[in-house]
Parts: structure tokens; sequence; C-alpha cells
């Protein structure tokens, strides 16, 4: 049983040339439909190559309108370097982001786990969208990435996904400043028997909460470094449980601006939101562009049961 993603046929959003801030670069954004409107928070990079965060909104979230000025700069030696993959969710009225704060000054203790500075993956908070008030890490001191919130507590408690390379894991927290380390867990990682997802797996967007479980969406790459994207369904109450891994892909680079770009063979997915039965899967194209796939929601969750 195969399944894959419908692709829009052009990019949705591109760079702006008379942009100081985004001439290079617009790609991996988080996407959040609320009162109607489709919202994106997406990163940007213009001459400097340092990375921002810029805002559009959208009603049929093909077509957007952005803000001139970015939203989100970086702030001192923790984010010198940039601002990466935000990813959204709204708990009890509130709106949080997390991504991906790259800097100049390693931010843990002993030896940094990456080369050339320090990664936090960040969580900040918002009413609005637009301002954005930072709250903390998940970790310090290591090379830790694609973080991202499920949309509801979890046995009342806070819950997100992040990657302690090569797997995916949970963390829980009360208050989102603090992650225990003894309730982190391993959920699941690369398959070295499988073609696409052999070497390097991680999280998409938000997981997506149905009756048969928590629907993720992944991305994975094997020894050609081509990224594809996949699925996974995890129990509802305890998303260490994987209840089906499909094994085949939904999605991978066909388009030009996938193929090549800053970084070529890339499709890469922080956002999927549910709009009705249907699914808007916004992904970076090349790390240049961003290009949307969708797909009927009772489609994928069928492949994520049974494909």
């Amino acid at each position: 049983m195969g399944f894959r993603l419908e692709r829009y046929p052009e990019p949705v959003l591109t760079p702006d040339p008379t942009s100081w801030w985004e001439s290079e670069n617009v790609f991996n954004p988080a996407v959040i439909h609320h009162n109607g409107l489709f919202h994106m928070v997406y990163r940007a990079q213009g001459v400097d190559w340092v990375s921002r965060l810029g805002y559009a909104v959208s009603v049929d979230g093909v077509h957007w309108n952005r803000m001139r000025k970015p939203i989100l700069t970086p702030e001192g030696p923790y984010e010198s370097r940039g601002l990466e993959d935000p990813r959204i969710v709204m708990i009890d009225g509130v709106f949080y982001m997390t991504y991906t704060a790259y800097g100049s000054q390693f931010a843990g203790k002993g030896k940094p786990t990456h080369a050339g500075g320090g990664i936090l993956p960040m969580i900040a908070m918002s009413h609005n969208l637009i301002t954005w008030e930072r709250i903390g890490p998940i970790v310090r001191g290591e090379d830790n990435k694609d973080h991202v919130l499920f949309p509801r507590k979890i046995n009342g408690r806070y819950a997100a996904l992040h990657r302690r390379w090569p797997q995916v894991w949970i963390a829980y927290s009360d208050d989102l400043r603090t992650w225990p380390q003894e309730d982190m867990a391993p959920i699941y990682g690369p398959r070295p028997d499988n073609w696409w997802d052999a070497r390097s797996v991680g999280s998409n967007g938000p997981p997506i909460e149905t009756p048969y479980g928590w629907l993720c969406l992944n991305h994975a790459y094997a020894e050609d470094r081509v990224y594809r994207l996949g699925v996974i369904l995890l129990d509802l109450e305890d998303p260490t449980q994987v209840i089906h891994r499909p094994k085949e892909p939904i999605f991978w680079p066909e388009e030009l601006w996938e193929l090549r770009g800053d970084v070529p063979n890339v499709v890469f997915s922080n956002a999927n939101p549910v709009v009705g039965d249907r699914v808007y899967v916004y992904y970076g194209g090349g790390d240049h562009v961003i290009g949307l796939a969708t797909c009927a929601l009772s489609d994928l969750l069928e492949y994520a049961r049974f494909g």
C-alpha cells in the first residue's frame, strides 16, 4: 500500500531580492491555522547569512502577504548565528514556538558536542504570533534539534519530541522551563535495513491528534543524503509506544527547486496544519524556497495505520 502527498506545482514563498534580511533564502516555516487564516513564521537569510524569523498571513494557504521586517532576530551570543526552523502549537489559548538557536558561544558544561559553537533547542511564547517572549531551552550543551511540542498536555504535563541524534526522544515538563532528564526517553531512530531512513531521522510539524494515535510526520535520509518525508503513529497517552511505522516515504525531492538550492536534494517540513479534512504540509525546498504539499487527513491516517 503506497501513498504520496500531492505537491503544489510551484513554491508558495520565495526570497525577496529587495530585502536585506530575506534576499537569499526563505525556508522551513511554521504554519498554524487560527481564526480562519493561515499564519506562517518562516526562517529567512539575507546578505549576512544569519537566519531570522519572518511572518506572513494567508486566506487560502497558497497566496501570502508578509511583513517587511523580521519578527524575531538574534539576541546575544547564544543566537548570534541565527534562529532556525520554527514550529508552532497553541495550548490553552497561548501560542508556543520551538526554534533552534545557533550561537557563537557554548551554553553547556564540558566540551561542546557541536563544532563551532552552541546549539539550543529553544521555546518561546506569544499571544498574537508577532511578538514573542523567550522561555528557554529544553536541554543545554548538546547538538539537539528538531524539537516540537505536542498540541496539548499529556497526563497533565507539557510534552515535546526532540532529537538526540540519531534517535527521536520524548521529554516532559510541568512549566516549559524545566525538562527533567529522568522524564526523557527514546522513541525511535533510523532503520539500518531500510533504504531511505537508514542514517538520520527527525520530527516535522506538531503531532496531529487522531482517535487512533498521534499522527507524526518526520524527515529522514540514508547514505545518499536525500531528504524524504515519512509518517509514524504513536500511542495517545504513552507516545513512547509506536503503533505503526510504514516502511515507505510519502514525499521526496522531484522538482528543480528541491533538487537544487542552497542545499540540494532537500524537502524539510516543520508544519502540517489540518484544515477540515486537509493536511497542509509546508516545507523548505533546497533550503531556498517554501513549498506546499497536501493530502486528505483520512487517507494519510489510513496509510499510517496500515501502510
